[in-house]
């Protein structure tokens, strides 16, 4: 309703994980640079970690564009993790582009490690990224464990990023997962944005969406928001888009404290 109103030649506070409004605060950024080294120097296992709506996927997003750059690079996307083994080891490979006939977890693991190697023969890396990593079940993470176990004299067959909630942290210090976590050579907790970073982010954003200035968000507003959102993008996303069209509904040219405070008790109101 309120693109035309301000001008944005799109949307600027889309939930979607668009890696193009990717704001790289110093802990995105910082993520982002393990999740390349992990790969880079392909150290099998890397985790990355974070509250709801933190970027987790936003990042994974961005590093898959990276990743689908590099001709010498093969990925799997993983976003359900509630499957067993055998739908996991299929999951991979059809992710791959590979088929197998193979009903058992050893017939599927051997083919899994025929397919590794030939790619790693002909140059090729291999990247697993699955997401929403904390619910996998105990099989499910033994069995990845087995797959990091796959590797020539000189180097993993393949790559696995686990991204996750804070509970994945939980899951890995128990006692029965030790010997997966003491693969886990990259580890990065992705924080939220603290206030000034707040302010940035809703700028980045809003220059990407085509803002020419306007509308500005207040002072008042932005500190509204970044209290209310604990600094969490997805949280700043819901606030800002609301309180836009507060601003929008009120024939306003700006985002005001009210028009803050009205976006978050709707916000509220959806939550009772």
């Amino acid at each position: 309703m309120y693109q035309d109103y301000f001008g944005f030649v799109e949307m600027p506070f889309h939930v979607t994980p668009n890696p193009r409004f990717l704001f790289l605060s110093p802990t995105h950024e910082e993520a982002l640079q393990h999740l390349r080294y992990g790969i880079e120097e392909k150290k099998g296992f890397i985790v990355l970690t974070g509250e709801v709506g933190c970027g987790k996927t936003t990042l994974c997003r961005k590093l898959l564009e990276e990743l689908d750059a590099n001709d010498q690079c093969d990925t799997a996307l993983l976003l359900n993790p509630k499957v067993s083994e055998t739908q996991l080891l299929k999951g991979i490979m059809k992710e791959l582009g590979e088929e197998s006939r193979a009903r058992s977890k050893s017939d599927l693991l051997d083919k899994m490690n025929d397919i590794l190697l030939q790619r790693i023969e002909l140059g090729r890396e291999i990247v697993l990224i699955i997401d929403e990593a904390q619910n996998l079940s105990f099989d499910v993470l033994e069995m990845l464990r087995m797959l990091s176990n796959l590797e020539t004299y000189d180097q993993k067959l393949l790559q696995i990023i686990l991204m996750g909630q804070p509970e994945l942290n939980i899951k890995l210090k128990e006692k029965r997962l030790r010997q997966l976590r003491q693969r886990v050579l990259v580890h990065y907790d992705l924080q939220p944005l603290n206030v000034a970073e707040v302010q940035l982010y809703i700028a980045h954003r809003l220059s990407l969406a085509g803002s020419n200035g306007q509308p500005q968000f207040t002072p008042r507003a932005m500190k509204k928001i970044a209290k209310a959102s604990l600094g969490i993008p997805r949280m700043i996303n819901n606030l800002c888009d609301k309180a836009l069209l507060a601003s929008y509904i009120r024939n306003g040219n700006n985002v005001s404290w009210w028009d803050a405070r009205k976006a978050l008790k709707d916000i509220n109101r959806l939550h009772t």
